[in-house]
């Protein structure tokens, strides 16, 4: 490793009204005014209002109203379920619930910000003195390196989306940057570090499966015997205290409730995630990770490289550096959060963000010793692109509210039959308030070159936040329409016949059932005893009828206008089994 050499000018800090605002802009645009979208969105949303609207045992065990299983991790669904109780008369059901996708963000953001300002404050990474003085303070010093682990955490591009969804993976994200963060401040005060790692293993434990935390307790294990620095035996008793708090916690409620030992044993399966997690790494998980994960931590990942290449040399070669803290402590959880994606048998997009907080760590140590060609390359990519997205997003706006071009707006009319665009004068405004902030910012990076060691970042983070507020501003309409089912919901009910007494829907996807729920105020239950059947797979529907001697008959099909390959279609059933 060689010695970092930089002056007090290098670590200036970035104004703090500056961050505050990018950041709050980046987490609350796009969470509120809009519907639950297909996916992910809809389905953890429409288990919180199953929650919301739902009896103790729906709270004691997480579910889709009208399906029968338990999801794994009960903890964002309370969350969610208690904001909507709280909120949703005021906010309406799915603003009330983005409540808790804003805090996870928000609470991730400043336990990363306070990692990475511990870690820089720590003599190992400090920069070399000067004979005649002019180094940077070490406080300085740290602050530098979590303003661009900030801004390194906004940039990340497969972060945009996922970060303003109702699912689970907010808790994960929030788990991990607090166990990160309990890590470092165990080092020098070992009561309040373990108060907060087991914390964060406790919201793991809590919001997704127990393979899930039996891999990031093991991460936990390597990073600390990777670790030159150990924390005091008192942070270890703190951080076992209350993470077994938060494994025993959810089983307790079971047995203090009057649960048929079914249900419990259901529970428990469910939590365990029996058949998600294989013996050796998947071939579907692994190709997976070679598609996605380079584009999804773009630029973090390129930046964590840099960091462990420069730091792999230290005082004892070949891993002094590597067993300083600042590599060491994320190096273990980067680990096992590695085979624990590549040993899913089903990955997605969502799994993806737990990485994403300890590669952060990693990758603001690089900017002190980044080569500055390099830095030049990443500006020049990040402001090209992101200026060629934000020309694109205009651009479709333009077409779509004046029909010129008229290719593009044909083009535009093709995806999303039916779409009426109506100008909204406060999205417009909000659209020209942050294009004109992004070309401050390119005018102020490309002319002034300043010398802040965050500047490397900056391009970045401002562009995914410009992109991302322009789509949520001017494109927000096209894709709610493209997104949500309740255009579809509304032509179900009106075509439902009175006598029904209840839908069938097991041969519905958990998003499709979660959007039914929210915006109908049908009877719909995965129960092939109901006199109507919906399905969005016709031939596993008229199988099951067969086989249980029952005949059905379409009365209707149906879908989102923007998925032509989507078809849902109702059944009325004319032929019970005896």
């Amino acid at each position: 490793m060689r010695p970092i050499k930089l002056t007090a000018a290098a670590t200036s800090s970035m104004p703090r009204f500056v961050l505050v605002l990018i950041t709050a802009i980046y987490g609350l645009v796009g969470i509120f005014g809009r519907d639950p979208w297909k996916g992910d969105d809809a389905t953890g949303f429409g288990v919180m209002w199953t929650l919301a609207h739902g009896g103790w045992q729906d709270w004691l065990l997480p579910h889709l109203e009208g399906r029968s299983e338990i999801v794994a991790g009960p903890l964002p669904y309370w969350a969610g379920g208690i904001l909507i109780k709280v909120f949703s008369p005021l906010l309406g059901g799915h603003n009330s619930a983005g409540i808790y996708s804003a805090l996870c963000f928000f609470l991730s953001c400043a336990a990363l910000w306070h990692a990475c300002y511990l870690l820089g404050r720590r003599p190992e990474v400090q920069p070399t003195a000067f004979a005649l003085g002019g180094q940077p303070h070490a406080r300085d010093y740290g602050g530098t390196l979590a303003d661009s682990a900030l801004m390194i955490f906004l940039a990340c591009i497969g972060l945009a989306s996922r970060a303003h969804e109702t699912t689970p993976a907010l808790a994960h994200l929030l788990g991990i940057s607090t166990l990160l963060y309990g890590l470092v401040r165990g080092l020098d005060k070992p009561i309040q570090g373990g108060f907060w790692s087991g914390i964060g293993l406790a919201v793991i434990a809590l919001s997704g499966t127990l393979w899930l935390f039996v891999f990031v307790f093991a991460g936990l294990l390597i990073s600390l015997a990777l670790c030159e620095v150990k924390p005091h035996v008192k942070w270890l008793a703190v951080t076992w205290a209350l993470s077994l708090f938060g494994i025993l916690l959810w089983p307790t409620l079971w047995w203090l409730s009057d649960l048929s030992p079914e249900l419990k044993i259901a529970a428990w399966q469910a939590w365990w995630a029996n058949g998600l997690i294989e013996l050796t790494p998947s071939s579907k998980s692994l190709g997976f990770l070679a598609r996605n994960l380079t584009l999804y931590a773009w630029p973090v990942w390129p930046l964590a490289l840099w960091s462990i290449w420069s730091w792999r040399k230290g005082a004892n070669y070949p891993l002094g550096g590597i067993r300083n803290p600042h590599m060491a402590l994320p190096l273990g959880l980067i680990i096992a959060i590695l085979i624990y994606l590549m040993n899913q048998s089903i990955l997605s997009e969502q799994s993806l963000i737990l990485i994403i907080p300890p590669l952060v760590i990693w990758a603001c140590f690089s900017l002190p010793i980044i080569k500055r060609s390099f830095i030049s390359f990443i500006d020049w990519l990040a402001l090209l692109t992101f200026t060629a997205l934000g020309i694109f997003i205009w651009v479709m706006w333009v077409a779509m509210s004046t029909n010129w071009p008229s290719g593009l707006a044909r083009n535009v009319a093709k995806k999303v039959p039916g779409f009426i665009h109506e100008l909204n004068w406060v999205s417009l405004l909000a659209a020209i308030i942050v294009t004109v902030l992004w070309f401050s910012i390119v005018r102020w990076r490309t002319s002034r070159a300043p010398k802040a060691i965050w500047r490397a970042v900056v391009i970045s983070a401002a562009g995914t936040t410009l992109t991302w507020v322009l789509l949520m501003t001017l494109w927000l309409p096209t894709i709610n329409y493209a997104k949500t089912y309740r255009d579809v919901a509304v032509r179900l009910v009106k075509v439902v016949p009175n006598y029904k007494n209840c839908i069938n829907t097991t041969h519905l996807g958990d998003s499709q059932l979660a959007s039914f729920i929210y915006f109908t105020d049908l009877t719909l239950k995965d129960d092939p005893n109901c006199s109507l059947w919906i399905s969005n797979k016709p031939g596993q529907a008229r199988k099951e009828a067969q086989e249980n001697n029952q005949k059905i008959e379409l009365i209707w099909q149906d879908g989102r206008v923007s998925d032509r390959s989507e078809r849902l279609r109702l059944y009325r059933v004319i032929t019970n089994a005896p």
